[in-house]
């Protein structure tokens, strides 16, 4: 972990050394250091998210990264791996080599608020995406999914793919991703009204597909009779689809997901997985970029901190028009 850590801030250390000689001193056209007029764009936007191994975290790095550097900005991207401490001396790293702004898909909405505030006590504004942090007055903006509308859409197809009901099993995410409990909750709100379908058991697989395909392979062999499977996000719900696979129950057990990632568009499209809840991640990281670029030059992003986009149901009525995230 050390190592990689390193890593990081060594190639964090290249490009903020490129952008400092590329800059042509600290005073940029359009406005004298210290004035309050108007910047212009320049330096670097630091992007930090989970691992790129999860395409969706992948998918928003990439959209802030061409957005960032689309407006003018050089760029330095590191994930974090869900690790606070990695992130925190990630963020340490970036403020000490003076980021304009910072974007960040956050390693929990508890352990980020302290390296949060350290950074807006450098003048460094962060701008949060995918997952909030539990306190608002410190990031310059928090830009998310609607999770809870679209958890709630996700299980209303799912109960209506199960008319008469069953045995379910429910696959959560991290306990400590605020995301999580919000699309756990929503679930909960529809299946709920549905007193036919019984939860037989609720595992946490930490938002990874060979812990869920191990946490469902054991639970299908302790009761093989369970009629759907629904999971906090595509990667669970794949590992769920590949132990119902293996366990010769593909057509019998009805998988739902959510994020919208691409390997589910693809199970929809073959019939394995009924559907998924599509986050906007490329939209919202370009959100997140378009209002930082705005901050650094005018001090404010003309927004609410708190911003929610609403997600949408993709099926097999739709899976065919699918983009990356996105739908045509």
């Amino acid at each position: 972990m050390r190592r990689s850590i390193l890593a990081a801030a060594a190639a964090l250390t290249l490009v903020f050394g490129l952008a400092a000689c590329s800059s042509g001193g600290d005073t940029p056209e359009g406005g004298t250091a210290g004035d309050g007029g108007p910047k212009d764009a320049g330096g670097v936007i630091a992007i930090i998210t989970p691992s790129h191994d999860n395409p969706f975290f992948k998918a928003e790095a990439d959209a802030a990264k061409a957005e960032a550097e689309s407006l003018g900005y050089e760029t330095s991207v590191a994930s974090h791996d869900d690790d606070p401490n990695k992130q925190s001396e990630l963020i340490d790293a970036v403020i000490s080599k003076g980021a304009k702004a910072i974007i960040l898909d956050n390693a929990g909405a508890d352990a980020t608020i302290g390296p949060v505030k350290k950074a807006k006590d450098a003048g460094i504004p962060v701008f949060l995406i995918d997952r909030e942090i539990n306190e608002t007055g410190l990031a310059a903006a928090q830009i998310v999914a609607n999770n809870a509308q679209g958890a709630a859409a996700v299980a209303e197809e799912w109960v209506a793919a199960l008319p008469d009901g069953g045995k379910y099993i429910e696959l959560t995410g991290k306990e400590s991703d605020t995301n999580a409990g919000v699309r756990s909750e929503a679930f909960a709100s529809v299946i709920s009204q549905y007193p036919n379908l019984v939860q037989t058991a609720k595992e946490t697989a930490n938002w990874d597909q060979d812990e869920a395909f191990k946490k469902i392979e054991t639970l299908l062999q302790r009761d093989p009779d369970i009629q759907g499977i629904i999971a906090g996000n595509d990667t669970m719900a794949l590992g769920a689809v590949a132990a119902v696979d293996a366990a010769g129950l593909t057509g019998k057990v009805v998988i739902a997901g959510f994020d919208g990632s691409p390997d589910a568009a693809d199970a929809i499209k073959a019939g394995t997985l009924l559907a998924t809840g599509l986050q906007p991640a490329v939209q919202i990281s370009q959100l997140a970029v378009q209002q930082a670029d705005t901050f650094i030059r005018t001090g404010e992003t003309g927004a609410e901190e708190k911003q929610s986009i609403d997600c949408i149901v993709i099926n097999k009525a739709n899976a065919d028009k699918y983009t990356l995230f996105a739908i045509e």
